[in-house]
């Protein structure tokens, strides 16, 4: 492997690892051992553990502004039921692992906001533009007639995404997916409910 492989597969290795056990328990050495790279070698790759974890973060917010692009974007689809779809498929790949991991960018925001000021600010501009993403998607809806235009977009998009955030964490703490459903359902037949 080259340099630039290596150190994408250190970010990959890591992305798992804190995915399931957070920043601050997620050892360097454990990182690197399971990449098979050289204990002293991190400092090749990376400044520091902080560096480390915002490119953690960058790669995480990437591989999902990929599925919102997949889901949001696709024409083929009316507005509300993209942002459903995109719902409906979080729900499932949160089963698959068992409720276990949740998202990696709602867990460090709750483990690192408080403790590291580029981190709480860099999850802050990923939350932005997840909720922007939905607002578009929302405004796209009021456009078509199948959302109250009188309704301001951006709000409800924050409310989608914080309340989706709360749900998995409560799924992870109940490791159910019930919070997860019940929001879809309970979003979809009231905030989000057909404009007639």
């Amino acid at each position: 492997m080259n340099r630039n492989e290596t150190c994408d597969n250190i970010i990959k290795i890591g992305t798992s690892l804190i995915s399931r056990q957070g920043f601050n328990a997620t050892g360097l050495d454990a990182v690197l051992k399971e990449a098979g790279v050289p204990k002293g070698s991190f400092y090749y790759y990376f400044k520091s553990k902080e560096e480390f974890g915002l490119a953690v973060i960058d790669h995480f917010a990437e591989r999902y502004d990929q599925r919102l692009n997949t889901f949001l974007d696709d024409e083929e689809v009316t507005p509300l039921n993209r942002i459903r779809n995109l719902l409906e498929s979080s729900l499932a790949r949160l089963e698959q692992n068992h409720c276990s991991k949740g998202c990696l960018i709602g867990n460090l925001g709750q483990e690192l906001a408080d403790q590291n000021e580029r981190f709480r600010t860099r999850i802050e501009e990923i939350f932005a533009s997840w909720r922007e993403r939905y607002a578009a998607c929302l405004r796209e809806a009021q456009k078509d007639g199948s959302l109250d235009p009188e309704l301001d977009a951006a709000v409800i998009a924050g409310f989608i995404l914080s309340g989706w955030e709360g749900a998995i964490l409560r799924a992870k703490v109940m490791k159910s997916p019930e919070p997860l459903r019940d929001f879809i359902e309970t979003l979809f037949a009231t905030v989000l409910r057909k404009n007639r």
